[in-house]
């Protein structure tokens, strides 16, 4: 994290404040999982969503801002987002994030769910602690709701040979875009910015969760093990077919039949021949440009904005994530 936020000294010492009222939060009798918790924290994951809270609320009156809350709300933020990571690798039986193994591949999924649901109630607890009679309650578990709801209907779509865009956007738009647009809304909230910039805000953060999503899914079939930390082609063998997949089949269907019709019983070897047609039909490329496209409207509504400190580096780190190989 140190080295991804030196450009940004003001996020990075905020971020470091957030990892550590986190890390308070995960203090519990059992110290292993108390450990994988940290491990989780400190990981090498960027905190791209408290970080976007953060400059959020750089564009708002800092004379009306509360720190101890802003930091509150951050934390609340990335522990929902970690509670998602550890229920997502449940369900993928994933035995690696961010390079570490996962928690329920060290301690059996019965204590995964429940180390999952444990930081749940760590995010309402920080909530109640918050937003207490604030119409944000609402909007946070509103915000969950639609977060899970895209996780369910990415579930409802797997090994589906006929998955189009729409299908793909609809469980993108919650279960990652969710999150990455209630962190720059709270932090424009929270952080007492205008009524126009908050609409900026949530509409910036949808389209930066968007793009997110699609260059992390075109990784799994760019980058190495090193550099994704996780198996690669992980997506595609549980059935999750992505952006980069969709775009290629819609070119040529016929010629991914003889491999998806095996659904959960694709072999590596298959997996991989399907990613060489991914490539060799511009499935990659593609998705690459439609990411780019949505950037663009991102840094589009950016430029609307306040001029500020909190302004400037929004549009870099905006930019930043188009290069990304993390």
């Amino acid at each position: 994290m140190n080295d991804f936020w030196k450009e940004f000294p003001i996020i990075q010492q905020q971020l470091n404040e957030t990892c550590e009222l986190i890390k308070h939060q995960v203090k519990i009798r059992n110290k292993e999982i108390e450990a994988a918790l940290i491990e989780l924290t400190y990981s090498g994951g960027k905190l791209l969503r408290p970080a976007f809270f953060f400059l959020f609320a750089q564009i708002g009156d800092e004379q009306k801002q509360d720190h101890k809350q802003l930091i509150k709300i951050a934390a609340s933020i990335e522990i929902l987002h970690m509670a998602t990571l550890i229920h997502d690798d449940i369900i993928d039986d994933s035995p690696l994030r961010r390079g570490a193994v996962t928690i329920q591949s060290r301690y059996g999924k019965d204590i995964a769910v429940y180390t999952g649901d444990l930081l749940f109630t760590e995010f309402f607890e920080l909530l109640a602690e918050t937003m207490n009679g604030s119409d944000f309650l609402h909007t946070n578990a509103s915000a969950m709701k639609r977060l899970l709801l895209g996780e369910l209907d990415q579930m409802h779509t797997r090994y589906k040979k006929d998955m189009t865009i729409s299908d793909y956007l609809r469980s993108v738009n919650g279960k990652t875009a969710e999150l990455f647009s209630l962190s720059c809304l709270e932090g424009a909230h929270f952080g007492c910015a205008s009524l126009e910039v908050q609409r900026l805000a949530k509409r910036i953060g949808r389209h930066i969760g968007i793009a997110f999503q699609v260059y992390d899914d075109i990784l799994d079939y760019t980058a190495d093990v090193k550099t994704l930390k996780k198996p690669v082609l992980e997506d595609l063998a549980q059935g999750v077919y992505t952006l980069p997949l969709i775009l290629a089949m819609q070119k040529a269907p016929e010629r991914f039949a003889v491999y998806l019709k095996k659904g959960a019983a694709i072999t590596d070897i298959q997996a991989t021949e399907t990613a060489k047609l991914v490539h060799e039909l511009d499935g990659v490329n593609d998705a690459k440009a439609f990411a780019k496209r949505v950037t663009e409207k991102a840094l589009t509504d950016i430029e609307k904005l306040p001029d500020c400190l909190g302004k400037e580096q929004l549009t870099l780190l905006t930019e930043l994530l188009l290069q990304r190989s993390f």
